[in-house]
């Protein structure tokens, strides 16, 4: 990519603003993925077209969350005349559904508690009058019965084995679901019995955090933020996998999975996609270091820009990155390197054939995949230079930064339109034969058409007109939206 050289552009026509964020917990996040801080109403301008990623969700502080556990545990004390520990155990094994609970409780309260696993099926067999001489059946040390506690279960041990056996279920991350020491018992421990029987503060908070941690990942309408050392909850009263991001890391993800955002393509199908890719991590190796040959010279090229449009430094000539083939027949209306044209006749074929042609399959669908998010990375440095060169700009007082505005909103819608055209190629890989795929890939192909031409123009942005620019992103957006909203499901 050439230096990047821009003439003054007037901002008042601008339809592209950058408006800060003053409401993360209110707002209809539409760049979610890379820019928290860009609202949907500033793309709504050009395209009139209503953003189908939106999604109302809150960021809660811990205190948060807290006040609002605590509220369902008081109101099921209150109106079942329970302890707040056993309120607990009951929240946590029903997803914090109030109203699931009463409505069995109503029916058969000790079925209730049995299915919670904090009260025997049968009476127990042991008895219950601890003698003062009590023997542990764990240590085999005579035990003065002050010492002696146990569950509802009725299996006793002296407070220090109780202590022992908790400390170590805690080093294995246990907490709300640690069962009673006895043999092939699953009564649970509940909070007060833990604490009371853990002696060093350490443990009691370590036991206070992972219980915590257990009770919001049990709410369907909680998820914790994934990002590195963030304290950040999200709350979701319509749960969905829709995108999040985070006001104080910036980090995207899916709120029904918590991994990376990743429409149009499911959570089940992406765990799959992603899991089938660590299990062939060498050729995810050899595809990420691959260079190519130029089809014309064969000169050797590495890629090292988002666009897959290349032109060899050489000879010239214009070609597709994937598919080698001559840029001039990639038109706008059909994309035909982002179909995988699978052999009609496989069915016939010996097995060994057919685990060829799953492997073909596969490794064409995970190196566009693959490309697009390495496409991303080599497009964060052009985006980096374009800032660059806008604050040289500033310094020479050759415009403002809002003159030069609409560039960082292309190269931010670009990104976006990037990151959404990758997870098509695992939606696409799953996707069964039928009118429904061969409508996907169409779309898809537009659209990679689209995104292709809108990196040229970026990557060439000091020969680009802003008007031109400008109707390829509105072309680029409309594409992806329209993509989205026929094939994110709810």
């Amino acid at each position: 990519m050439s230096g990047i050289d821009m003439k003054s552009q007037g901002s008042d026509d601008s339809d592209y603003n950058n408006d800060t964020d003053d409401n993360m917990e209110d707002e209809d996040i539409y760049d979610g993925y890379y820019d928290a801080e860009i609202g949907d109403d500033e793309f709504e301008k050009p395209t009139e077209v209503k953003d189908p990623e939106a999604y109302d969700y809150r960021l809660l502080e811990v205190e948060d969350v807290e006040r609002l556990l605590n509220e369902k545990i008081e109101t099921l004390c209150t109106s079942l005349k329970l302890s707040p520990s056993l309120a607990k155990v009951l929240l946590y094994q029903h997803n914090w559904d109030t109203s699931t609970i009463q409505e069995k409780h109503t029916k058969d309260p000790n079925k209730l508690l049995i299915e919670a696993k904090v009260m025997p099926k049968t009476k127990p067999l042991r008895d219950m009058v601890i003698s003062r001489n009590f023997s542990c059946p764990v240590c085999m040390c005579l035990c003065p019965s002050e010492t002696v506690h146990g569950l509802a279960c009725g299996h006793r041990f002296c407070q220090p084995c109780w202590e022992q056996y908790f400390q170590m279920q805690l080093s294995q991350g246990l907490s709300s679901g640690i069962e009673c020491m006895g043999n092939e018992c699953h009564v649970l421990a509940t909070e007060d019995f833990v604490l009371d029987n853990l002696g060093k503060p350490e443990m009691r908070d370590k036991y206070s955090r992972f219980a915590f941690q257990d009770y919001v990942e049990s709410h369907l309408e909680l998820r914790f933020c994934p990002g590195p050392n963030c304290q950040v909850i999200v709350r979701a009263e319509n749960p969905k996998a829709k995108r999040v991001i985070c006001g104080k890391c910036k980090t995207s993800f899916c709120f029904k999975c918590g991994i990376e955002y990743h429409a149009p393509t499911d959570c089940s199908v992406i765990k799959k996609w992603l899991t089938k890719c660590a299990d062939d991590s060498e050729t995810a190796n050899y595809i990420s270091a691959h260079t190519k040959d130029c089809p014309k010279c064969h000169v050797c090229i590495e890629k090292n820009g988002g666009c897959n449009h290349l032109q060899c430094v050489k000879c010239k000539h214009d070609f597709c990155w994937m598919c080698l083939g001559d840029w001039k027949n990639h038109g706008s209306e059909y994309y035909e390197c982002s179909r995988y044209k699978e052999n009609p006749n496989i069915a016939n074929e010996s097995a060994h054939a057919q685990a060829r042609e799953a492997l073909k399959k596969y490794l064409f669908y995970f190196e566009r995949y693959e490309n697009h998010a390495k496409s991303l990375r080599l497009e964060e440095e052009t985006l980096d230079k374009i800032k660059t060169r806008i604050e040289e700009k500033v310094m020479n007082n050759t415009g403002t930064w809002i003159d030069w505005q609409y560039l960082l909103d292309a190269a931010d819608l670009l990104k976006k339109c990037r990151y959404t055209l990758q997870f098509t190629y695992p939606y696409a890989y799953y996707l069964e034969k039928g009118s429904r795929k061969t409508l996907f890939e169409y779309q898809q192909a537009q659209l990679e058409a689209e995104v292709e031409n809108l990196s040229w123009k970026v990557e060439r942005a000091e020969i680009t007109d802003r008007g031109d620019l400008e109707n390829q992103m509105d072309v680029a957006e409309k594409r992806r939206l329209t993509l989205v909203r026929d094939f994110v499901t709810e």
